[in-house]
This record gives structure tokens, sequence and C-alpha cells, in this order.
């Protein structure tokens, strides 16, 4: 399917659905995108076009494509320690804070986890300051909208190509074992972590409250009335003195009313105020 073959009111209607059924908005000259991610589904499931794709997906059955077309459209770019100022961050300053108000266990949300990297690059950074003699432990909570991101998360295996992303060839060794060309995530580091399916769109409730919430690089494809809404959820989630991090380009200034903006190693983090 070359981008040139979408006709302008099949690209609408895909865009509309996309937005309603995981709140990705898509820009107006996207078609590329769509044709180089959908192309090869579209020719296995022997569709013609982007109209009959959106036809098929709204029809009764139509869950499996649906979910095939959004996690073939969601973004699934990550790295270990990504950004590196946000592990530095809970290193320094948040880990300390919390021991300091005598809290022992910690419950952190890393929202669109992906395949599951940020996940484990907290724990690492969680084990790496409790051999510091501080005694607190964590429940890491990842959350993505693609089963297969979600299946690769907590199967906890990353090949070569992977792995070398972001991760320093001592952690590496510390922290992973050797599996034929891949590695795998050691015992005490994988742990902590626990993944599921979620929609940001959808409730919160079964989640529970939270101490730290990591959603980085994640707002910047919803609209503006989703972005909202996420955020107002994010923060009834949060438990008082929380903290809330996002990615570098992701402005909270509408919410100030209930976040602190607070800078600290080279990056920007959101405080729940006092209510």
């Amino acid at each position: 399917m070359a981008s040139r073959e979408i006709v302008p009111e099949h690209y609408q209607a895909f865009r509309a659905f996309l937005e309603q059924s995981c709140g990705i908005v898509l820009g107006d000259n996207k078609q590329y995108l769509v044709s180089s991610r959908l192309g090869h589904l579209m020719e296995r499931e022997g569709i013609k076009d982007l109209g009959e794709l959106v036809y098929r997906v709204q029809q009764p059955g139509g869950q499996r494509l649906r979910g095939m077309v959004i996690e073939a459209m969601t973004t699934n770019e990550t790295q270990w320690f990504r950004d590196t100022y946000p592990f530095t961050i809970l290193q320094d300053t948040l880990l300390p804070e919390f021991v300091k108000r005598g809290q022992q266990q910690l419950r952190i949300w890393s929202a669109a986890c992906s395949s599951g990297q940020e996940v484990y690059s907290l724990s690492i950074a969680l084990e790496e300051y409790r051999a510091r003699g501080a005694r607190i432990e964590a429940e890491i909570v990842g959350t993505d909208i693609s089963p297969a991101m979600i299946a690769q998360a907590k199967e906890a295996k990353y090949p070569a190509s992977t792995i070398n992303r972001g991760l320093s060839p001592e952690r590496r060794d510390r922290y992973f074992q050797p599996s034929g060309e891949s590695w795998v995530v050691r015992p005490e580091i994988r742990r902590r972590g626990q993944f599921m399916v979620h929609n940001l769109l959808d409730s919160y409730a079964s989640l529970g409250r939270f101490d730290i919430i990591f959603c980085r690089n994640v707002l910047i494809y919803f609209s503006a009335t989703s972005r909202e809404n996420i955020l107002n959820r994010m923060i009834q989630q949060m438990r008082p003195g929380g903290y809330l991090i996002v990615g570098a380009s992701e402005s909270l200034a509408r919410h100030t009313g209930d976040l602190q903006m607070i800078r600290s190693h080279g990056g920007v983090i959101y405080r729940l105020r006092e209510r």
C-alpha cells in the first residue's frame, strides 16, 4: 500500500478511529507512516485499501484486527536508562527523600512501558541505591497498550542489539545473564516488575495508587483533550507527596495548581502539592 493510494476520506476515517481507540493523533500528512506500518498487515489479511480496513475493524468480531492495527501504529521506541537524568534524580533525590520519610515500600508506575526497559532500568537504579545500605523496596508496575510488548517485558529476554542501547557493559554483566545470543534480566531485578496490558484512555481504578509515576514521551501523541484527561486521572492516582515524571518536551503548565515543578540534575520533575 503506497501512501499515494490512500484517498483523503479513508485517511480521515482512519485518523478518527485511531484517536478514539487509543488516543494517538496522526498529523495531516502521515500517510507514509500508515503505509509503512500497515502495508504488510493489510496484505496478509487481504485488505485492499484503508477504507476497507476501517470498515472491518469497526464490525462485530473485528477485535483481533483492531488489536493488530493499534499495535502496529503504536510507537515502541525505547532504550535502557533513557535520558539518564530521571534515574539520577531517582537515586540522588527521590529515594533518599522517601527513606527520610521512613517509607520502606514504594509503588512506581511506568506508563507505556513498551518492552520493559524502563521498568528494569528503574529496578536496577533501586538495586544500586540499596547497595549503599538503604532499606527501601518497590513494586514497579509497567503498562502498555500492546500485548506483544507486555509479553516481551514479562519474558525479560533481550537480544544483544537491544541490550546495548543505553546499557553500560558493567550494568549488563552485573544485572543480566547471557542466554545464547540474548541476555536475560537477573531474578533480583526482575522480581520487582509487574506487567499488564492497559490503554491510557481506560479506567485507572484497578492500578491502585503510586508514589512515583513515569509517563515519558507518551503524552505528545495524544490530543490536547485526551492529554488533559490522562494527566488529571494520573494525579488522582498519586499518593500524597508523590512525583510525576514526564518527557523533557512535555509541559504540565496547566497543572501548576496540583503539581509543583522541581528542577534537578538537568531535568524537571513534578511533585504533588499538599491538599
